[in-house]
């Protein structure tokens, strides 16, 4: 099967996230004392990460401009805020304090590199906004409250030349 590249990329992406999880929970003794929990309490948090990664997946198919350098950024800027947004699905839903805090890095470090990839091309940068340390899960915030002092980051926001 010939997968087109932009696609790899995001296997690959997503590959490499379930593997750290899955040794992340296996070195968790906490995990192992708790049972299961039953599929409808991961609903919210399954249509919150499907949610980001058709945004992301749809927001990386761009029509090439020719110039590499942009086109590059122009993918990859949506690839890693889908990261930033199910990073903060976690920090919604998850319980595991080891994987809260990769989740927390994942958007630390996701952020840092948009900005320089923005910087790199000479692009503005939007306005600095504190990453969250915690995300309460949306039905519980109060109108306006949360997630409005993270910066938004729209891929499909267009780059000056």
């Amino acid at each position: 099967m010939n997968v087109p590249p932009r696609k790899g990329l995001f296997q690959l992406a997503a590959t490499i996230f379930v593997i750290l999880s899955a040794s992340a929970l296996a070195d968790d003794p906490a995990s192992h004392q708790h049972a299961p929990a039953s599929p409808t309490d991961e609903t919210p948090f399954l249509a919150e990460n499907d949610a980001a990664m058709t945004k992301m997946m749809n927001n990386m198919a761009v029509r090439p401009t020719g110039d590499v350098n942009r086109d590059f950024v122009e993918m990859m800027i949506p690839h890693h805020q889908g990261a930033i947004d199910m990073a903060q699905a976690y920090l919604r839903y998850g319980s595991n304090e080891q994987l809260k805090r990769i989740a927390q890095e994942i958007i630390v470090d996701q952020q840092q590199e948009i900005a320089a990839m923005r910087l790199s091309l000479g692009d503005p940068l939007p306005p600095s906004a504190p990453a969250p340390t915690q995300v309460s899960p949306q039905n519980s915030l109060p109108s306006g409250a949360g997630m409005s002092m993270m910066p938004t980051m729209d891929p499909n926001m267009k780059m000056g030349n």
